[in-house]
């Protein structure tokens, strides 16, 4: 019984973090991040690498809702519950963003 749990929460916790802002930003390229906010027409054009995974929840909410709009912009008590989590994540790997932020700037989306 106790197996199930854990691997029910280990699966849990991937498919959560799939869709996670830092995830997005940080750990999959720019280019994932570019085409996700480009498909829901967000007004953002650039999103800093700094606490890049709030600024990603925060364009998200910004953006139209779109056909996909599930698996693409979820709604947006979860993207509350993300930018609560993506910055504690983001605080975490600051040391990193920072300097690929003084490296690379801003991830740019239009």
């Amino acid at each position: 019984m106790k197996s199930k749990l854990k691997y029910t929460l280990v699966c849990s916790i991937a498919v959560f973090l799939a869709g996670c802002g830092t995830t997005n930003t940080v750990i999959r390229g720019d280019w994932v991040a570019k085409r996700n906010l480009n498909q829901i027409e967000t007004s953002c054009e650039t999103i800093p690498r700094i606490y890049s995974g709030v600024s990603y929840d925060i364009c998200l909410l910004r953006g139209k809702p779109s056909q996909m709009a599930l698996w693409v912009a979820p709604i947006p008590q979860l993207i509350f519950l993300d930018i609560a989590l993506s910055g504690a994540f983001d605080t975490v790997i600051l040391p990193y963003t920072v300097y690929t932020q003084i490296s690379n700037g801003d991830i740019r989306l239009k």
